[in-house]
């Protein structure tokens, strides 16, 4: 179905780097991007343009964009956001989504990668001291930063700063004028090395889905749409919140597929059992 076939990667920030060779490997497609694109229209990390939509009406629109303007019937795109984990305390999360798009064929496949492996952090800066603390904690200069006059003011902004001359020339300025910095890390792709290994690790992600097929119509993208609690509980066989099965679903035939045990154990530790340790 994708073999031989051109796919637009729709970025501006040089994802193709971490998608290109992926893909072209996995599905045999000959990936290409495009100038015209302008992707910080949907919204911009530091703020400027603002995010309305969610992750995923986002990257949908991002891709379709880019199809519209490339007048292709084949691409891919992906959006990233940044914050605390949703389920682990205390931690940076890195929640990339993937969408592939074949108008050809009618599908839309979905991936998505959520990773603590971020550098993502910003700080008020007002000395050298902070400053030094800072750029170590998040790994500069292979890892770009961002300085600003304040969290929340987009008026005075510097991007992409990757060296340490930079760095401190633009520091010197901003203390001179507003006598503090508020200094953050360029989490756009191409400034972000661990969030490039999070985008491949999407990427091989929604491969392995394109190239898993519907037992039943045969249509790519066959993949987990739900999963099952109730992973029995090895001391008293009391219904634990573990995952007993995950449910695969056809978005072409609605062919649906369980798949218990997907962790490949029976039963659950009794420490994560409700009734064993309440």
């Amino acid at each position: 179905m994708f073999k031989g076939r051109s796919l637009l990667i729709a970025t501006k920030h040089e994802k193709e780097k971490a998608i290109g060779p992926i893909l072209e490997k996995e599905l045999g497609v000959k990936c290409f991007v495009i100038k015209e694109l302008d992707t910080d229209l949907l919204g911009t990390f530091t703020g400027e343009v603002e995010r309305l939509n969610d992750s995923i009406t986002t990257v949908r629109n991002k891709c379709l964009l880019a199809m519209e303007l490339a007048d292709c019937d084949l691409a891919v795109a992906s959006e990233g956001s940044f914050g605390p984990h949703p389920s682990i305390f205390f931690g940076s999360a890195d929640d990339e989504f993937l969408i592939l798009i074949d108008k050809k064929n009618d599908l839309e496949i979905i991936a998505r990668e959520l990773s603590l492996e971020t550098n993502f952090n910003g700080s008020e800066i007002k000395n050298d001291k902070e400053l030094s603390d800072f750029i170590q904690l998040v790994k500069f200069p292979t890892h770009g930063l961002i300085m600003r006059k304040d969290k929340d003011d987009f008026t005075d902004i510097v991007k992409g700063i990757t060296n340490h001359e930079d760095l401190t020339c633009t520091f010197r300025d901003f203390i001179l004028k507003y006598g503090k910095a508020f200094i953050e890390t360029d989490m756009r792709a191409m400034y972000n090395p661990l969030r490039m290994e999070v985008i491949k690790k999407a990427t091989l992600k929604l491969a392995n889905k394109v190239n898993t097929a519907c037992p039943n119509c045969a249509t790519p993208g066959f993949g987990i749409t739900g999963s099952n609690p109730g992973l029995p509980c090895e001391l008293c066989n009391f219904p634990t919140r573990s995952t007993l099965s995950y449910v695969y679903m056809c978005q072409k035939c609605q062919y649906i597929k369980e798949e218990k045990y997907p962790n490949e154990k029976q039963r659950e530790d009794p420490m994560y059992c409700d009734i064993c340790n309440p």
